[in-house]
């Protein structure tokens, strides 16, 4: 089965981790590769402690990437260094590149041997062009019949969601981030 957590809400990586937490209680052998994050998250400090059960990988650098026309001047005033801006459809060639590394590395890592396999934040690599839809479309026919698969992030693609057995939307109806509060340890990150 491939299931899609999407949507402007919070929530689509907790669960993912959610559901590895599950498979793991049901003996079931887990690898998530987190797209686009860094070793900067509090969840990846207990997953790798169900090692070897549960693989964790990230690709990605730290800093953030956005098309050119989404931030305003005080946004990207804000974010500084830690955001690449690119004209929309020409994204970073060294960024591409690592993300290319990152899903043949769960190509590598993953056939054969796990049941649960997680794309954290690879609908946004795809939202950006990043990733190609033949690549992931390429991973999926590898994966073998009886791996669950999840991909999370914003904006899932059409075509993803049509391939899907499961869709999961979260929609923020209401969010502090509105207040100013910021990111907060073990909740948002």
């Amino acid at each position: 089965m491939l299931q899609v957590y999407t949507g402007s809400g919070k929530g689509k990586t907790t669960a993912a981790v959610g559901l590895a937490i599950r498979a793991l209680g049901a003996g079931m052998r887990v690898y998530m590769m987190q797209f686009m994050k860094s070793q900067a998250y509090s969840e990846q400090k207990i997953l790798q402690k169900f090692a070897p059960a549960l693989l964790l990988d990230t690709t990605g650098k730290p800093f953030f990437v956005a098309e050119e026309g989404m931030l305003d001047a005080v946004s990207r005033a804000k974010w500084g260094d830690e955001v690449v801006v690119f004209p929309k459809g020409k994204p970073p060639a060294d960024y591409i590149r690592l993300l290319d590394e990152g899903l043949q590395k769960v190509k590598d890592a993953a056939v054969g041997k796990y049941d649960l396999i997680i794309l954290d934040e690879i609908n946004v690599a795809l939202f950006f062009g990043l990733i190609k839809r033949t690549a992931l479309e390429e991973l999926f026919d590898a994966l073998p019949g009886k791996a669950e698969i999840v991909c999370t992030g914003r904006n899932a693609p059409d075509w993803l969601l049509e391939r899907a057995n499961l869709v999961t939307d979260m929609q923020e109806i209401k969010h502090y981030y509105a207040k100013g509060v910021e990111a907060r340890r073990g909740i948002e990150n």
